[in-house]
């Protein structure tokens, strides 16, 4: 199969699903790709979940999923695709994904206004 069929199908793929409203800084989508092709996988997205659990309710989950499930919404950010189920939008609308690294912390940040208040690690929220 060659890339152009695949990367047809994948836009149209993404064309018939929602969008959703998180937004993805250029050094978080930055480090997306410079992970993928460490892994050497071009067929994975970003899914970013909300789940219960944490000491404030509910937690975010990151990770990289090669599947596209029934009411996903999806948005493309030069290539980097972000994934995000129809139970999680209503939690993730107008939040933004950046990717932080400091002497400090390295790691991916959400920063979701509709959180209304974080734990004291900052791992969940309510």
């Amino acid at each position: 199969m060659n890339t152009s069929t695949t990367d047809t199908a994948s836009a149209a793929e993404s064309a018939a699903l929602a969008a959703h409203e998180v937004d993805l800084s250029d050094v978080a989508a930055g480090k997306i790709r410079s992970l993928l092709e460490q892994e050497g996988r071009t067929d994975l997205r970003l899914r970013v979940a909300v789940q219960p659990g944490g000491c404030s309710g509910l937690i975010y989950q990151l990770y990289f999923d090669e599947r596209v499930l029934e009411g996903d919404a999806v948005r493309d950010f030069d290539g980097v695709e972000v994934i995000v189920d129809k139970m999680s939008v209503p939690y993730l609308s107008g939040a933004s994904i950046d990717f932080e690294d400091t002497i400090s912390k390295q790691g991916f940040t959400i920063d979701n206004p509709n959180a209304g208040g974080s734990c004291a690690c900052g791992d969940s929220f309510h």
